[in-house]
């Protein structure tokens, strides 16, 4: 009779303390399942992760044409870089190519591009946001967005600098000071 009284009594002390883990694990950890509702954090360290706002991003070119912005680096400069290339509707480059490959990833709207050595529109093939296209070393190209676009065509380029961008003609012969 004894054994089955320990038994029992084990069975009982086994049961409450599963019932205090299961409700130790049924308690919320403040720390995860954070929303957007709650508060924000500190900002990063700036020694451990940089970052630019919108406001302090610099673009050139011309808003409704293509503008050209710096998000990390400087193309003209060694090292890596990392652009936002904004091309409106109807604005093309002409063919050209680079010194350096570089990497391109459509965030929105369709960037149209061409490895024809002429300048015809009708040879410029969609590629459409979340792609990723490679301009390859001295690859003959040209690029922009189609009139009739609803939006402008987005990308992010990276590579490593100094970029110079060499204009050709239609044989495909350097035309021109590189820039």
């Amino acid at each position: 009779m004894r054994s089955v009284t320990n038994i029992a009594l084990g069975v009982c002390v086994g049961v409450v303390i599963g019932a205090a883990g299961f409700a130790a694990l049924a308690q919320k950890d403040p720390k995860v399942g954070v929303t957007v509702n709650d508060p924000a954090g500190p900002p990063p360290d700036p020694a451990a992760v940089s970052m630019t706002l919108p406001k302090d991003i610099k673009c050139t070119g011309k808003v409704g044409e293509m503008q050209m912005c710096y998000l990390y680096g400087d193309p003209a400069k060694p090292g890596p870089y990392m652009v936002k290339y904004i091309w409106y509707p109807g604005h093309f480059s002409r063919p050209h190519y680079h010194n350096n490959e570089r990497f391109a990833y459509v965030v929105s709207g369709t960037w149209w591009t061409s490895t024809s050595k002429t300048y015809d529109e009708r040879t410029t093939f969609p590629v459409h946001a979340g792609s990723v296209a490679v301009d390859k070393l001295r690859g003959i190209h040209w690029d922009g967005a189609r009139t009739g676009e609803k939006e402008p065509a987005v990308l992010v380029l990276a590579g490593t600098g100094p970029n110079i961008t060499q204009q050709v003609d239609e044989n495909g012969k350097d035309q021109g000071p590189p820039r």
